[in-house]
């Protein structure tokens, strides 16, 4: 009986709050971001209680049964996470794999005194394939045109030092 007189009850402006609040939270879920809507959505809500409610008990009761709800709501999110139950536009599928020339590691010195070829013109920087690995290198004050088989001289971090192979220079 108290339920359905609070519904009654509830006021064009409380009705504004709330389905505001409802609107703001579920922004939150799908917008990337630390917290505002979610945070305005929250606020709507406890200004839709405050409207509502009569009395300082009534808005209590009415923060528990807001509290309870959104717990419950976060416990349904929660577990659909867990089961992988996310629409696919929520979840990145593809991944950065060695073979596609992606690399996990950030010591270049793995690549010092090895081999490639030029995919681009080197002039002076430019892309070299080290056996499948694609990296931005840097030439050591040379043109070196693309195709052309480049020895790895020096790595002074990210920065990767490159010239024309010896059997290349020969040529």
């Amino acid at each position: 009986m108290v339920l359905a007189e609070l519904i009654d009850g509830l006021g064009v402006l409380s009705a504004i709050f709330f389905g505001l609040g409802l609107i703001l939270t579920a922004i939150e879920i799908y917008a990337p971001g630390f917290g505002v809507w979610g945070i305005a959505g929250i606020t709507c809500f406890i200004i839709g209680i405050i409207v509502t409610a009569d009395t300082l008990l009534e808005a209590l009761v009415l923060m528990m049964i807001l509290l309870a709800v959104l717990g419950i709501l976060f416990i349904i999110i929660l577990h659909s996470i867990s089961k992988g139950k996310l629409p696919k536009s929520m979840v990145l599928e593809s991944s950065m794999k060695k073979e596609d020339g992606y690399i996990s590691t950030n010591d270049m010195k793995y690549f010092l005194k090895k081999c490639g070829i030029t995919l681009t013109v080197l002039r002076p920087a430019g892309t070299v394939d080290f056996d499948g690995v694609k990296l931005d290198v840097v030439s050591e004050n040379e043109f070196i045109p693309k195709g052309t088989k480049v020895e790895v001289i020096k790595v002074e971090g990210r920065r990767i030092v490159v010239r024309r192979a010896v059997e290349e220079q020969n040529n």
